[in-house]
């Protein structure tokens, strides 16, 4: 039996009591938080077209350069494999992982608003650096500045923005931290392919404008409101509740409000949230947010194109200029991706999005595959019409990403946890993430080079692993709201067992239970 959604009769006793009305003043306060997904996002566009410029190259890595003109105009698995190249991309996630836990410890304690402000500062600095770097040591550096920012940002935008948001409306609202990602990448593929005609210090100019959100997010963030969640943790009941009217555009909040005193009140329980996250109760939000969702984000393939997409076109025989014209058309299908996932992902739900587009991008990668398997050789010149192919499938598989594993790899984890541990999830979320992020990164270049076209049909193997995790284990979550989502995993015909109050006895402060 494949867990299913569930009946509005199953759901928490005051969520039908909610109310709101979409106010300007939560709008707005949702746009600016999610300028942090364009710090990721920018970052994640901007990489692959600087390490394939021919001026940075020669800078920093003269053999991948003396590579490239080798074979400029053929196709070569093994021309960008280089282990200290591909780790100016890595780095930057290593250290977003290293500073999800301290992100983790301000967003509880602090709010969510202390650690967006921490991650434009960090971002801003690290993007400086970058921009001026003489030596690879400079570079190294700026980007584990950059990986702290993104480790504060990723951590609590994605909370910042599911608190806010109403439960009907969750998953779109949640969704603009994805959209502002989408973005990012766009603009950056944009910003490569002017900058890369700007000798010799275009690379310099790609990586400083890193800094415009970074100071968008940090004097926007300096007006953002705490989230009432985050609040009523902090024990500022009066301030929480004058934000959930403001909000919620209504005084009459009473249910929604006590539901979260109620949450707040059973998490002041909790001294040891990271302890409590491994207790038995937790356990489907353990391995289905904290660890599953975001690895298999990762393992799907998609952010090895979004790094290496005009790398991955070189090496396939574009020209410079073709292959970042190329990965600008897949930035901008992964924006019209995460505008379809916005307006139906609160109708058709989290689920059909996951196993639809799950299908979709087994057969893209195994149509990739094989396509290279036949025409791609050491050498030899790729057809033009195999290669306009290949960026329409490739453009096929960000859509199919771009409006399930990508937006929902953020949505999901962010709205299972519960209050007392949701600041510890997020940052295991981030954690796990930015772990399978940097493997990919610092993997990937070498695993092409290696495995060739085989390197597809792993990712193809993943997903498929994926969709049927999605199928069994994961419950329809769209429009269940955020305090009462613990109800699901009690009804769910797997994780029932692990969530029952007859299996999990009665839970003590220090998560023992009698």
């Amino acid at each position: 039996m494949a867990g299913g959604g569930f009946d509005d009769k199953s759901r928490g006793a005051r969520a039908h009591l909610y109310e709101y009305k979409i106010t300007s003043y939560f709008v707005c306060s949702c746009i600016v938080a999610a300028i942090g997904g364009s710090l990721f996002g920018y970052d994640l566009g901007i990489s692959g077209g600087v390490t394939s410029m021919d001026d940075f190259l020669k800078i920093f890595f003269p053999e991948v350069y003396k590579r490239k003109q080798e074979h400029l105009k053929e196709t070569d698995y093994c021309k960008y494999d280089n282990q200290i190249l591909t780790l100016f991309t890595s780095s930057l996630y290593f250290a977003a992982l290293i500073s999800a836990f301290g992100a983790s410890h301000i967003t509880r304690k602090k709010g969510r608003k202390a650690s967006i402000l921490c991650g434009a500062v960090s971002f801003f600095v690290g993007a400086v650096l970058n921009a001026a770097a003489k030596n690879i040591a400079m570079l190294i550096i700026g980007r584990c500045l950059l990986g702290f920012g993104i480790g504060f940002s990723n951590q609590a935008v994605p909370l910042y923005l599911s608190e806010m948001a109403p439960a009907k409306v969750r998953g779109a609202v949640n969704q603009l931290f994805q959209l502002s990602t989408c973005l990012g990448v766009l603009i950056a593929n944009f910003v490569n392919y002017g900058t890369a005609k700007i000798h010799p210090w275009g690379w310099r100019l790609s990586l400083g404008i890193a800094t415009i959100p970074a100071m968008f997010m940090f004097i926007g963030g300096l007006f953002l409101p705490e989230t009432p969640n985050s609040l009523v943790e902090q024990g500022k009941l009066e301030k929480a509740r004058q934000v959930l009217e403001k909000v919620r555009g209504t005084t009459r909040v009473d249910a929604e409000f006590a539901d979260l005193v109620d949450a707040s009140n059973a998490a002041r329980a909790i001294k040891h949230p990271f302890r409590n996250l491994l207790s038995r109760k937790n356990r489907p939000q353990l391995v289905i947010g904290a660890l599953a969702i975001p690895a298999f984000q990762q393992l799907s393939g998609m952010n090895s194109i979004l790094f290496y997409s005009p790398v991955i076109f070189q090496s396939l025989g574009f020209g410079s200029g073709a292959a970042l014209y190329s990965s600008a058309i897949t930035g901008g299908a992964l924006v019209v991706a995460s505008l379809i996932s916005m307006a139906f992902v609160d109708k058709f739900g989290r689920r059909a999005f996951f196993l639809e587009a799950g299908v979709e991008m087994i057969c893209v990668m195994v149509a990739v595959a094989i396509t290279l398997a036949l025409e791609f050789g050491q050498g030899v010149i790729l057809p033009k019409g195999i290669g306009i192919f290949l960026v329409i499938i490739i453009c096929i598989f960000v859509l199919a990403y771009g409006r399930s594993w990508g937006p929902l790899g953020w949505l999901v984890p962010s709205e299972i946890f519960p209050l007392e541990t949701r600041s510890a999830g997020q940052s295991m979320v981030v954690c796990v993430n930015m772990i399978f992020t940097s493997l990919i990164a610092q993997c990937f270049l070498v695993s092409l080079c290696h495995l060739k076209y085989g390197v597809f049909l792993l990712f193809a193997g993943f997903i498929i692993i994926m969709t049927c995790f999605i199928y069994f284990l994961f419950p329809e979550t769209k429009q269940v709201p955020i305090e009462e989502i613990y109800l699901l995993w009690e009804k769910h015909w797997f994780w029932k067992r692990y969530c029952s109050s007859e299996e999990n006895g009665i839970e003590l402060k220090n998560g023992d239970k009698v």
